[in-house]
């Protein structure tokens, strides 16, 4: 087992919970890719963003179907402005990469918010450190295990 898996599947383990992890032989890099290789809604991907709020990494939760708002992370962050990071600031306050970024297991603990959306699906798929290798979980514990806060983070859409 890859280094990254098995830090997030101590993770999980140190807050009593068994993961299965399942490496897929194609890339699940990005929420189409995962669902495609899974074989799950884009929806039930769960992308593990880290954004800076006031310059403070915090990790958003979202749904594989919706675009961050960044905005609303801001608010919910209690901040004023949000900014993507270059992958060294991901890989400094996650230690992983981009494309296989787990929603725990992090070098740092970072304040979490998860968009409510992830919440209508009764189980949800999540990169386990590396950009092969998914796991999937329910929405309560994904909450329990990062201390997330259900927020709305999906950006508007015109229809």
């Amino acid at each position: 087992m890859h280094p990254n898996v098995e830090r997030v599947v101590s993770a999980a383990a140190a807050h009593g919970l068994v993961i299965e992890p399942r490496q897929f032989p194609d890339s699940t890099r990005t929420a189409a890719e995962a669902a495609a290789a899974i074989g799950v809604p884009v929806g039930a991907i769960v992308k593990s963003l880290v954004w800076a709020v006031d310059g403070r990494p915090v990790l958003a939760l979202v749904s594989g179907e919706n675009q961050l708002d960044e905005k609303k992370l801001a608010v919910a962050a209690g901040g004023a402005t949000a900014s993507r990071p270059d992958a060294a600031v991901v890989r400094e306050a996650t230690g992983f990469p981009i494309g296989g970024v787990p929603p725990f297991g992090h070098s740092t603990p970072l304040p979490a918010y998860v968009d409510v959306d992830l919440l209508a699906y009764e189980v949800v798929w999540a990169a386990a450190g590396t950009p092969h290798v998914n796991f999937p979980i329910t929405p309560a514990d994904l909450i329990r295990l990062t201390q997330a806060a259900p927020v709305d983070l999906a950006l508007a859409t015109t229809a």
